[in-house]
Parts: C-alpha cells; structure tokens; sequence
C-alpha cells in the first residue's frame, strides 16, 4: 500500500504548526527545490493508532516546535547507524531526484490539514482521497536512505538562533555562543531564569522575618554604605574574626562561645566580605575566600542603601560569559570574556528549589545518568538540625543561568559560596560562584563537583577497588583524581 500512486492532499497556503499536537518529529529529506522538510507525527486518533496522521513541512512552519527538531537532530548523530540516517551537511545530493519513491511528493498522510488558533494542525480524516500509510511501516527504508543524503544546515540553524535570541533576553552583560567543533547547539529545553523558583513544598522565610542593619548609613566614613562591622547587625552570625586583636572581655566570651557551642557572637570582630576600594573592590577577602564562611549581604531593609559595598551578588552578574562546545567531549562548557581577579564574582547557580523527596524522585528517574544538576542546600543542616527530608536542592537541569555549563575540574578556578540577604532563613539562600585565582580572558571556568577541602586518593583507590561504578573524569589537569564523584 506504501507504494501506491495516490493523489497527494491538496495543501493550502501553511503557517507554522501547532505544537501542542505533534508528538516528534522522526524523519527529513530534501525536496525537488532543495528545501528540507522534516516528517512529524501528531497524536493518534482514538482506537486507530496505526492511522496516526503525518506530514511533512519545511523548518520555517516548525518554529514553535523548534525543541523537538532539536530533538530530533541530536538523534541523527547519537543513534546507531542502522536506525539512524547518516547526516550530511553539504549540498544536496541529486541522487534524491531520482530515487523518489511514489509517496515522496506527498505532504501529508493519514489526514488532512486544519487550521487551530491560527496555526496548522494534522486531524484523521475520513475523505477517499488521502494518502493512508500504516504507521508501523514508517519510517520506509526509501524514506531513511534519502534522509542519509539529505542535509539538516537549515534546521541547525533555527536551532542555533532561537539559542542566540534566548541568550540575548538574559539581564547582564552579553552571553555569547561558539561552537567550533560540530553542528550541535545547547539545549533549547533548558530556559534561564532570573531568580530561583520555588517548586511544591518549599517554602522561603517570610518578608516579615527579613530585618536590616540598623546602625549603619549610606553616607558613613568612605560613604560607601557599612563602615564598622561592630555595628551591622546583617554580620549577627556572621564567623568571628579571631585573627584580630580583641579586648580582653571579648576574647573571653569567645573562648566560651567555642567551648560550649552556644553564645551570642554580636559585637566581636567580624569582617565584611569585599574589598570596598582598589582594583580588587567587590571581590572577596580572603577571610571568606579561604574559610568557605557564609557570606550576609544587606538587604532593603537595611540603612545603609542599595550602593553599600556589602552588596556584591545581588545586584547580579557583571562578567561577560561566552557558552562554547569543548573539543575533548566534555560537551558545553563556560569561560570569560575578560579577565577575572581572585575572589571576583561571577554568577549564581540557579534553578528550581525542590524537596529532598522530590530530588530524590528526580535522581531515580534519571537512572544514573552521568550529567546531574542537584544542588542540596545543606549549609546550615548541623547548626539548625535539619534531617535530610528536611532540606532543599536546587535543580538547575531545565531552568537555571548560564553557571548551568560550568564543567567539573579537579584543579577549578572557581569554587561555590553561600551568600544569603536574610540571616533568619537558613533553607533558602543564594550559591555563589567566585574565582579562586587570577583567571585570564577566554579561560574555561570551572569548580569541583565534590566540593571538599581535599580528597583523599587512598579512599578513592578503595572505592574503586570494591567494585562501585564512578564515572571517568576528563579534566585533564594534573591534580586529577581521575573519578568523579557519581
């Protein structure tokens, strides 16, 4: 029946399709004017599955569902050469013409075109005069050897500039993207976001319990906002700074305060976390650099106003990023445009605030897969008491920033802090990249998965030995430990 000579379906004037109606897109070819067209297939009719409606359509009806043509051109390039057609992205092959198989000049299958909110829809149709294929023989072997000629550029490049228009809408300076190794372009199923966002069951303190410094003012000292860390009352529970001298009551109620675990550290030294001044001004002091401490930033609701050098990471990312594919198949990773100095900061991690119980949920569905992008936001669970249930992560995989495509490295650049703007909610808070050391302009940007002071080969040699699965590490860098931490 494939091969019978019917009527194709006459095709109107066509927009752009309706992608709440197409399930994937599963096969392309190259038509008699050289344009690509790619096969979708919409949702069956009810009880008839082996007459889904198809058709063909060329890349610019497919902008609204440019995710799944992305989809489907990864396919081309990770599925196995006998289910997958080979990609070739030069010119059409003429060879194309001459194959033509009865049904190849046919638009549509199984039915017929409508129209629905103003885009193109396939609907089952029970007119005499459409082409019916049964689905279960699609795609043809006729159809899969055309598509092993037929070129994708076209489509790659809708693909690359719905990216490039995504990554324009970002606040900040430009994101850009290069790719010099092959077609491929990052995932349009991940978007960027501004700010977290709270999944079911999480739950930020409330506004009411956010409270400012109360001493300070915008106008103090060097009139750069807070001057003298005694008095702010955002550095509450702040790390005390025990390397300055401290009048002899004060070192006593310290020595107490860490014997004890318990006490009140208001009005011992603290610091404040940037340089307020110099070509170091807004990067982190190695107070905080070195001690992983959390970083209190001011807030609204603090005297001081919204130019106080406390405030670094809120008034967001100030680095131009540019996206770039890897050449040694580490996939997408991230690097400056310019060059960072030490404790300079460079974005957030961001993403969807998810219970334990639902990143839980998540990790099992992924089945092990190499690429995680959880986050637990555990700093505070031994102070607090918090039990695992009782944590959040932040999953940045499908909403997140441009930090989504830092790479691993087991000798980074950068390296994670917590920065928080309300010292009285110890679940929600902001991660933190910084660089750990001067980094120069168009070096790629990473930090350590493990997140740990330092990591011990004989545990890892042991782990190895007793016969868990890790995942080799690519870093290339000599301090490799060769594994990462999956």
């Amino acid at each position: 029946m494939l091969r019978q000579a019917l009527d194709a379906v006459t095709v109107p004037p066509r927009r752009r399709v309706h992608n709440g109606l197409v399930n994937e897109i599963i096969c392309h070819r190259v038509d008699h004017d050289s344009v690509e067209e790619y096969l979708l297939r919409w949702a069956a009719p009810a009880g008839a599955p082996t007459a889904t409606p198809l058709s063909w359509h060329p890349v610019n009806e497919l902008s609204s569902c440019i995710e799944k043509l992305q989809k489907y051109l990864e396919s081309l390039s990770t599925g196995s050469s006998e289910t997958r057609p080979r990609v070739h992205t030069g010119k059409n092959d003429r060879r194309l013409n001459q194959a033509q198989s009865p049904i190849s000049n046919v638009k549509v299958y199984n039915g017929e075109l409508k129209e629905l909110d103003g885009m193109t829809v396939v609907v089952p149709s029970s007119s005499p005069n459409i082409t019916r294929v049964d689905i279960r023989q699609i795609v043809t072997p006729s159809m899969l050897e055309n598509a092993q000629h037929a070129r994708t550029d076209t489509a790659e490049r809708a693909v690359r500039q719905e990216v490039l228009s995504r990554l324009e809408r970002i606040p900040g300076p430009k994101v850009g993207l290069i790719n010099e190794v092959d077609n491929s372009s990052p995932p349009l199923s991940f978007t960027f976001i501004d700010k977290n966002i709270l999944g079911d069951g999480v739950h930020a303190a409330d506004e009411d319990t956010v409270t400012g410094c109360t001493k300070c003012r915008a106008h103090m000292g060097q009139g750069i906002g807070c001057e003298y860390s005694k008095l702010c009352d955002c550095l509450e529970y702040a790390a005390v700074n025990d390397t300055e001298r401290m009048l002899p009551e004060e070192r006593a109620r310290w020595e107490r305060i860490k014997n004890t675990g318990e006490g009140d550290t208001t009005g011992l030294p603290k610091k404040f976390p940037y340089y307020s001044s110099g070509p170091r001004a807004g990067c982190l002091v190695p107070f905080y650099l070195e001690r992983r401490t959390v970083i209190y930033e001011c807030n609204p609701k603090c005297k001081c106003g919204p130019t106080c050098k406390t405030r670094v990471v809120q008034h967001g990312r100030k680095v131009p990023l540019e996206i770039f594919k890897t050449p040694d198949g580490r996939g997408w990773g991230i690097r400056s445009k310019t060059q960072l100095r030490i404790g300079q900061f460079v974005d957030t991690y961001r993403g969807e605030i998810i219970t334990d119980a639902e990143a839980s949920r998540r990790e099992s569905l992924a089945h092990g897969a190499k690429d995680s992008y959880l986050y637990s936001l555990d700093k505070f669970a031994e102070t607090c008491g918090f039990g695992q249930e009782e944590l959040y992560v932040i999953d940045g995989q499908f909403h997140g920033g441009p930090t989504r495509f830092l790479n691993h490295s087991c000798d980074p650049n950068c390296r994670q802090y917590v920065v928080s703007y309300n010292k009285h909610d110890p679940k929600v808070y902001e991660i933190a990249f910084f660089a750990t050391r001067d980094i120069a302009s168009g070096e790629e940007l990473t930090f350590d998965y493990l997140d740990k002071e330092e990591e011990e080969d004989e545990e890892m040699d042991e782990e190895v030995a007793s016969g868990k699965t890790r995942i080799k590490c690519r870093c290339g860098t000599k301090k490799c430990r060769r594994y990462l931490w999956l």
